[in-house]
């Protein structure tokens, strides 16, 4: 059953909706399984792209969903439906199975979405174990998580899809080689990543990821932004940051006044819930995304006349 309707009454606050981490931590950190479970069938389906741009989820105007997957040549897709609480399996061949998003255990979810692949003749197998978290149990077994707040689930959703709204405008910006914004899965955060063309030195082993996934990734050298729910004891925050990190980097001085470089974080920081109370939220996430690049660009000599455009028509902070 869909909750309340939301409606946009122009306060820039209810477009941005508050997203406590005490008020739905329990539900974020089912919801990062439930997520993991389809990521993985994800990884599962389709081809290695370079920086696993692959096995990403995208925000859609009801929820998440995988894009078309293909098992053999019929084709799959995945969608989490935030407006009716539905988790959605279709087939091109006209297939579908759907069943309800409310409190239920890892292990539950994991066995109704693989009876769903099964009954749609599209089996998949995925190794069940979670990734990018503190001890993990396999998906199957898994009846520790269990929530699923309605309300915060879906104001989750709202906020990723706010934040693609305005990092597609900072995207255009840019006519290098640049992500899609796109949901990784292993940490549950949507983010947007330019390169400057130049290889980078081997990264470092990542715990929690293989350093096949982590060297891949990190291939080149970027300038990395998105957004994060946060944690127990952690608020939401949006994030920035490059690899390698230049000299004079965490230096920089960026925009709003409420972004920080956190040296624990190794990246630039704008708490979510100061940039939902600033004046005009849009112009101050605007301002956290460019002022960051500029830092990364300015302090690793990036090529930036090659690979930027001046404002474009209808870009938020266009007179």
């Amino acid at each position: 059953m869909a909750i309340a309707k939301h409606e946009d009454s122009g306060n820039p606050n209810d477009v941005w909706p508050a997203l406590p981490q005490a008020a739905w931590g329990d539900t974020c950190a089912t919801l990062q399984l439930w997520v993991q479970i389809v990521g993985k069938i994800r990884l599962a389906l389709t081809p290695p792209i370079n920086h696993c741009w692959n096995v990403t989820l995208y925000p859609t105007a009801r929820g998440l969903t995988t894009m078309p997957m293909w098992h053999g040549r019929q084709s799959v897709q995945i969608d989490f439906d935030f407006l009716e609480h539905e988790l959605v399996v279709e087939t091109g061949e006209g297939g579908r199975w759907a069943f309800g998003l409310k409190p239920m255990s890892v292990a539950e979810f994991y066995r109704q979405v693989m009876a769903a692949l099964d009954g749609l003749g599209v089996p998949v197998r995925i190794w069940p174990m979670p990734v990018e978290i503190a001890d993990p149990v396999r998906f199957d077994r898994d009846q520790i998580h269990q929530s699923y707040d309605a309300e915060f689930a879906q104001r989750f959703w709202r906020v990723l899809l706010q934040c693609t709204r305005v990092f597609t405008v900072f995207r255009a910006r840019f006519t290098g080689k640049v992500s899609p914004v796109h949901l990784f899965w292993g940490a549950l955060d949507l983010a947007c990543t330019r390169f400057s063309g130049r290889p980078a030195p081997e990264h470092p082993s990542m715990p929690g990821l293989a350093d096949r996934v982590t060297r891949d990734a990190y291939s080149h050298e970027v300038s990395s932004c998105g957004f994060w729910p946060g944690a127990p004891g952690i608020e939401p925050f949006f994030y920035s940051y490059a690899y390698p990190e230049p000299a004079g980097y965490s230096k920089f001085l960026v925009s709003p006044v409420d972004a920080s470089y956190n040296s624990g974080f190794g990246e630039f920081v704008l708490p979510y819930e100061a940039m939902r109370q600033s004046a005009d939220p849009d112009v101050a996430l605007l301002e956290f995304l460019q002022s960051t690049y500029d830092a990364a660009a300015e302090c690793g000599k990036w090529d930036r006349a090659a690979l930027e455009v001046g404002r474009l028509p209808g870009d938020l902070t266009s007179s």
